[in-house]
């Protein structure tokens, strides 16, 4: 294992993974009190699978997803301040209240987003990570999706240039065995995600991803095969979210025993259970770092609440690029 897992590596591990949860369950109640307006999808449940690969990327590397993005971007250095601002539309946040809950974005912290569009983003993961292998960089490009966008059209397309030109992605289908309110089993015969990978001859595995551990170690496989040169890997990560699809989805569609069963994986928990084990920290130590936590989220709030709206002005901002090469004709 080129990244080993160690006490620091618990411990990083329980930290975001709380600040994740307790961030988006005080999304989820100011959803309820319309300070947050649109669409939200919440990440609880489902935090192993970026606390996992944190462990294993480097400042330097891309990260692009779909619209369950908030844990995404406070994982990847964005800070709360800036990720709550944003749902709440204000223009302190990462993309200047712009985007909202489904379109994060940082090109500080090399995280592209945030996408609505399903799917929308897999090319695009591809893309970014043509343009490290052409400026001739080590980086990698870690590119998320969901188990309903892999039935895009343009996955096919993007995996086969990818595999074609070798180039430093790692595809992670975020498979909580649910599109919406649909089934993985009702939307195709090939329920084992992962072996879409294989038609590329691409690497490929199943990961569970209710585990830190197991997220950690596959995907130090996949990046180190990245940064080598030795091209893309596709993760078909087994996850599950306590809450619906979103914030308007009562989730009729599963059962309690279901939900249940999956509750009593949680990663955090795990974590917790595991740092209590091998006697990384005591409860004094849990204790702060819940107040840390605490204090992080409620200052988000207050910085939220505080901030101003764009002005009118803004709509004329941020809609084209300043052209700075001269081979290029305005």
């Amino acid at each position: 294992m080129a990244t080993k897992i160690t006490k620091d590596t618990y411990l990083a591990w329980y930290e975001s993974m709380l600040l994740m949860r307790k961030f988006e369950e005080r999304a989820g109640q100011l959803y309820g009190q319309q300070k947050i307006r649109g669409f939200c999808h919440l990440y609880i449940g489902q935090e192993a699978v970026v606390a996992g690969a944190m462990s294993v990327l480097r400042k330097e590397d891309g990260m692009i997803t779909a619209y369950r993005d908030h844990a995404h971007a406070v994982a990847k250095g964005i800070t709360a301040n800036a990720v709550m601002a944003e749902l709440f539309g204000k223009i302190t946040g990462c993309s200047k209240g712009k985007g909202g809950s489904m379109h994060m974005f940082s090109k500080e912290h090399n995280f592209y987003g945030g996408h609505g569009i399903v799917g929308g983003q897999m090319p695009l993961g591809a893309g970014i990570a043509f343009a490290e292998k052409y400026k001739g960089t080590d980086n990698v490009c870690v590119c998320y999706m969901g188990d309903g966008a892999v039935r895009q059209g343009a996955l096919n397309e993007t995996f086969n240039m990818a595999m074609l030109w070798k180039l430093p992605v790692i595809f992670v289908c975020e498979n909580n065995g649910y599109a919406m309110g649909t089934s993985v089993e009702r939307t195709t015969n090939l329920s084992d995600i992962y072996k879409i990978g294989l038609g590329f001859d691409m690497p490929s595995a199943p990961v569970d991803g209710m585990s830190c551990e197991a997220v950690h170690e596959a995907m130090d496989i996949a990046v180190d095969r990245a940064r080598k040169g030795d091209g893309p890997t596709f993760l078909d990560i087994r996850t599950y979210r306590f809450k619906g699809h979103s914030m308007s989805d009562p989730a009729k569609y599963r059962s309690k025993e279901e939900v249940e069963e999956y509750k009593s994986k949680d990663p955090l928990e795990q974590i917790h259970a595991t740092i209590v084990a091998k006697k990384y920290a005591d409860q004094k130590w849990f204790d702060s770092m819940d107040e840390k936590i605490k204090a992080i989220v409620e200052e988000s709030v207050t910085f939220a609440e505080e901030s101003p709206y764009p002005t009118a002005a803004e709509l004329y901002t941020d809609v084209y690029v300043q052209n700075d090469y001269p081979y290029i004709r305005d």
